[in-house]
Formats: structure tokens, sequence, C-alpha cells
């Protein structure tokens, strides 16, 4: 089995985009949106450094964003469980063979304060910026709604975490802040700037930026710091969304299946 190699700085809000294989809506019934979300759960169950601040599963893509507290490979092997699990599903119920994910998925850095908060909106709005959807509370599949009216059971929302971020004292803060945020974006069409939490390596202020290419080292020779307006951002060669360039080779994800024994473990587990 192919294994993802490792390049995640612990201690950093990361967005990570995941497209289906070729761009097919692999995702467009709702019951695999839904076993995506599960797995997101059980990810959270099983790797505790792992905290979830938001996330919208679409017909062909995912967004995830997400602290990691936990070391090098919680995200990764998140990543792993999920896609995975929910991508094998699939293929058994469909009796399709083949791919389920793009090999690659994207990660960019994201700097707290109101980067983190342009982040969340970005993730919101999503179903809305595509026209299906006229406010992000229609489309089911999201974590605007759980952030709205969070979860009795099984939620997924890092809520604690959310707030020390954005720097709250009370969730009935962060619920109104939020919708505000969510409102002023519907009033506002920023499309045309928003590639930045897809394509950049890492995005906010100067320092933040200067801060993370220093920290990958090696890793980050090549990659240029840009600025729009008073953003940064860290980039490779921009290039279409679905082949964004990671943060280099070492962000890869292979998928194959998993060793039977790995499945059963894992169930029995659960």
């Amino acid at each position: 089995m192919a294994r993802a190699k490792r390049h995640y700085i612990p201690g950093y809000v990361w967005h990570i985009t995941h497209r289906c294989h070729q761009r097919e809506f692999l995702l467009k019934f709702p019951r695999d949106r839904r076993r995506w979300i599960q797995w997101l759960y059980q990810a959270k169950k099983r790797y505790r450094g792992l905290s979830v601040l938001n996330y919208m599963v679409t017909s062909n893509h995912v967004h995830l964003l997400a602290f990691d507290n936990g070391g090098r490979n919680v995200i990764p092997d998140s990543m792993r469980l999920v896609a995975g699990r929910t991508g094998q599903e699939y293929n058994i119920r469909k009796n399709r063979k083949g791919a389920f994910w793009e090999d690659r998925y994207h990660a960019t850095a994201v700097e707290t304060n109101r980067y983190l908060r342009q982040c969340i909106t970005y993730i919101d709005m999503n179903m809305v910026r595509a026209g299906v959807v006229e406010h992000p509370a229609q489309w089911e599949f999201c974590g605007y709604n759980e952030i709205q009216n969070p979860r009795k059971r099984k939620g997924i929302i890092d809520f604690d975490r959310l707030m020390d971020l954005l720097g709250f004292d009370s969730y009935d803060d962060l619920k109104e802040a939020h919708n505000k945020w969510v409102n002023s974006a519907m009033q506002t069409d920023n499309s045309d700037k928003e590639n930045k939490w897809t394509q950049s390596i890492a995005v906010g202020s100067k320092t933040f930026i200067e801060k993370i290419k220093e920290a990958l080292g090696f890793r980050a020779a090549g990659r240029k710091i840009i600025c729009d307006d008073d953003t940064f951002e860290l980039r490779e060669v921009i290039t279409p969304y679905g082949k964004a360039n990671n943060l280099d080779s070492e962000n890869t994800f292979l998928w194959s299946q998993q060793p039977p024994s790995l499945i059963d473990q894992f169930w029995h587990e659960n």
C-alpha cells in the first residue's frame, strides 16, 4: 500500500481540499456525503490531536479546516482514514474499481485572527458560489449548520479550539459573529480573490508567511511570497484548482486498497 509522505508542521491551522478522481461527481449521493462526515467523526475520536474547525462536502470535492496539535502524522492519517473508507464503501456498493480520489490533496496553512475568519466563510459559501443553494444553511453537509446549531451527539467541530483561535469567550459570541460573517459575504462578491485558499501554501500576514517559509526549510525553495492588498501568500506556479501544486512532492497521497487485516481491525475497534 502506498503511504503518505509527511510534511506537516504541527501547531498550525490547515485548510485541506481534496477532489474526486478526474473531478467525477462521486459524492453526488447524500449517503456518501454523510459517510464522509461520519468517518471524519471517527478520525476525530481516533486521532486525539485533530481539531476540526470547519468542513464542507460537495458532490465532487471536500474541504477540511483543521488544527493539528498532535504531531506530524495526525492530519495525513486522518485523511487516509476518512477518504480511504469513504472510497472503499462507495466502490463496494457500486461494484466499482479504480481510484475514488485524486492522488494529491492540497494543504494551505492559515494564520489565525481575520484570515481564519475569512477561510471559514470561504468554506461556508462554497455551495452558494456554485449556485446550488441560496444560503449555507440550506446545504446539510457542512460545518456551518453545526456551528450555528451544535450537535447533541457525535459533534465534530472543536468549539473550544475554535473560540480560542478566534478570540471569543463564549459560544454565543462565536455563533453571532459567524452568522454576521456569512451574511456579509452574501452581499459581497469576492470570488476573484478566493483562489488563495486553494492555490497557496500559506495565507496570512507577512510575518506569518516568512515564519512558514522558514519552517519548511528546503521544501520552500522556489516558492514566492506575493501580496494582494494586505494579505500575503506563499505560492508556487499557479495551476488550475484541480491540479494545484501541494507543499511539495512530500504532500502526496497515493490511494490503494487497504489490506483486509487493517480494515477488519478498524471495524473490530469501532
